[in-house]
């Protein structure tokens, strides 16, 4: 059976989920849960390594896991904060490495340690990226809700055109979550919308509004902390065992990648 391509996934009649892993584990895990294309979650990885999110701690850690992740028979697509590096040039270098690897995606932030930065110097990344590596895909984040700077519709707007004509494939616009709003943006940008999950909407609900692309971002990670916590607890506390996938079933899928 043909892959539908990644660039076809934000095309479909239901917004495609993007599962975002922060380790190969939970990459084999997406994969065999059957999931057609896998992120990287910046969040996940940095904390994986003891660090914060942002600050562009994330960079080698990340360029080692989709190179990993990339041998998996999915599309994987790279969380890389703002480029990690103001320069165009070596923002699009760093994509063009990624590509190589296997990445056919990127997801690219207007903002740098928690602000907004110049559109117009953003653009210039997405421009130097799309030259250098037409093929990626380029998803243009937008983070004036995220942050809550010029936060507002109009503001998200002017920035999602600018980056349209830059060279952006998509606009993810994290912090969307009124409903009202999210139609509003979708209905004004051309390109394909990415929201972050968010337990006020359903896929559904959301594809209905315009969405095109639904990422799960650090939830799985957050959420696998939250689990680990749970079960070392009910074992402190002689509480009932939460059921888990059986040690051999892992250390299979560890295998067979490892042998592939």
């Amino acid at each position: 059976m043909t892959m539908v391509s990644f660039r076809e996934l934000h095309h479909l009649d239901v917004p495609f989920v993007l599962a975002n892993a922060w380790d190969v584990g939970s990459g084999l895990a997406f994969a065999a849960a059957g999931f057609p294309a896998i992120g990287t979650t910046s969040f996940g990885i940095a904390a994986s390594t003891g660090q914060p999110d942002g600050g562009r701690s994330s960079k080698t850690a990340t360029a080692a896991l989709v190179g990993q992740l990339a041998r998996l028979q999915v599309h994987v697509t790279a969380d890389i904060e703002d480029g990690y590096s103001d320069s165009p040039e070596e923002v699009a270098e760093f994509v063009a490495e990624l590509a190589t690897a296997g990445v056919v995606g990127v997801n690219i932030e207007d903002s740098t340690d928690g602000h907004l930065v110049d559109p117009a110097a953003f653009a210039d990344k997405v421009a130097a990226v799309k030259r250098r590596t037409p093929t990626v895909f380029i998803n243009a984040r937008v983070d004036n809700l995220w942050f809550a700077e010029q936060a507002t519709v109009a503001a998200v707007l002017l920035r999602a055109h600018e980056y349209e004509v830059a060279g952006a494939d998509g606009i993810f616009v994290p912090g969307l979550v009124d409903a009202h709003q999210i139609h509003a943006i979708t209905a004004g940008i051309d390109l394909p919308v990415n929201v972050l999950a968010h337990p006020s909407l359903t896929v559904a609900e959301l594809g209905a509004l315009g969405v095109r692309r639904v990422s799960s971002g650090s939830l799985p990670y957050r959420a696998a902390m939250d689990s680990a916590v749970a079960s070392a607890i009910a074992l402190r506390d002689g509480l009932g065992l939460p059921a888990a996938t059986p040690y051999w079933d892992l250390q299979s899928r560890l295998e067979a990648f490892n042998q592939g």
